[in-house]
């Protein structure tokens, strides 16, 4: 699907945290011109805003982010979790049922990962997991490191919210990555909830451990 300048601004974003007009000129292959018509446009939608920083050269730069409404242009699928409704489970029953709720939802996406995957090569199958992941709205990108080891980037969360309440999201996502890749060795390095800007997986493919 084509995407428009716009889009692909708001995306650069998402990936970067700030950017200035010369960096967008570079990525996204457009003019001056065009590139200031449309960050203003979008600076008058809400979308982004200007923060003056100081260079590399240690001059101070315009530099374009992302507001609170941009970031709500990407989306925030929460699959029907309700973080009020976990809330409650948690007064009712205990935060263990609430983790037993994201165990069974781990289990469910193993196995339909699993059961669309079309290869049985390792590295085939994290670049299909990072598909799946990126359809459900995370964003994401595969950099490859050495020859068995990979590092898989979420530049997106869905789910955010409900992660930075119950952390057990997490360490859930990184288990299924473990069970549909057969390997023991995905360690997340960052992670949104600590603020970073973008969750971090590096995995090595070679080692297999307990699965």
């Amino acid at each position: 699907m084509h995407k428009t300048t716009k889009e692909l601004i708001l995306e650069e974003l998402k990936k970067e945290e700030a950017l200035t007009v010369n960096n967008f000129i570079e990525k996204l292959q457009i003019t001056h011109m065009a590139i200031r018509k449309h960050l203003k446009a979008l600076e008058l939608d809400g979308m982004i805003d200007v923060e003056e920083r100081r260079s590399e050269l240690g001059r101070p730069s315009k530099y374009f982010v992302l507001t609170a409404k941009g970031d709500r242009y990407f989306p925030k699928n929460y699959e029907t979790i309700s973080l009020g409704f976990l809330e409650d489970i948690s007064e009712m029953y205990g935060e263990d049922a609430v983790e037993e709720l994201f165990e069974r939802r781990k289990q469910r996406q193993a196995e339909a990962y699993k059961t669309e995957f079309k290869n049985d090569v390792k590295k085939d199958k994290l670049y299909e997991l990072a598909a799946f992941q990126d359809q459900k709205g995370y964003m994401t990108e595969v950099i490859k490191l050495d020859e068995n080891n990979y590092e898989l980037r979420e530049y997106n969360c869905p789910i955010i919210d409900i992660a930075r309440d119950h952390h057990v999201a997490c360490k859930c996502e990184t288990d299924m990555f473990k069970e549909v890749l057969e390997t023991d060795a995905v360690n997340r390095v960052a992670c949104r909830t600590n603020e970073d800007h973008y969750c971090s997986f590096h995995i090595d493919l070679e080692y297999v451990g307990s699965n």
